[in-house]
């Protein structure tokens, strides 16, 4: 049986977690396992971290985290493997310099800030950079530019379907 190669495009599914085995992105439609909340969500684009269907990518190309890419290497379709990715390999660690406090008057337009509100702010290379809302005061809102899965370790269950 042929066995996946560098450069090899293959149709994969994956369920990745976290340590306490609360799945935060998958491509199997699996209500039962805590993928989706709402029986009826669809698991399309709603945001539920649940994807519609296997995933094809080509082995090398860094479409995926490159620990699950390299594990492809050598797996026959219909096998199974698991991958630790390490937080600092994973979206980083979490850092506290990403938590800093804005003033309200910097907000425009008619935003009222709140706890848990995602935003966009303007870097100081005029790049846009995706922040939470997790404190508002009088004056100030604190928020957090760290990625929302900064600091932990992720698994994946990977499954190889076909080489395409």
């Amino acid at each position: 049986m042929a066995t996946a190669k560098q450069g090899d495009k293959v149709r994969i599914n994956y369920t990745g977690t976290l340590e306490d085995g609360s799945v935060f992105d998958s491509t199997i439609h699996d209500h039962e396992a805590g993928c989706c909340e709402d029986d009826d969500c669809g698991c399309d684009d709603d945001g539920c971290g649940c994807e519609s269907g296997p995933m094809e990518m080509t082995i090398g190309n860094e479409d995926f985290f490159p620990q699950v890419e390299e594990a492809l290497v050598g797996m026959a379709p219909g096998e199974k493997k698991t991958v630790v990715i390490p937080a600092e390999d994973a979206f980083g660690e979490y850092d506290e310099d990403e938590v800093f406090a804005i003033s309200r008057e910097q907000l425009t337009g008619d935003i009222v800030p709140e706890v848990g509100m995602e935003l966009e702010l303007t870097g100081d290379d005029d790049e846009p950079v995706e922040v939470v809302v997790v404190e508002v005061t009088e004056e100030t809102v604190v928020v957090d530019a760290n990625h929302p899965l900064a600091g932990e370790d992720i698994t994946y269950e990977i499954e190889l379907l076909e080489i395409l």
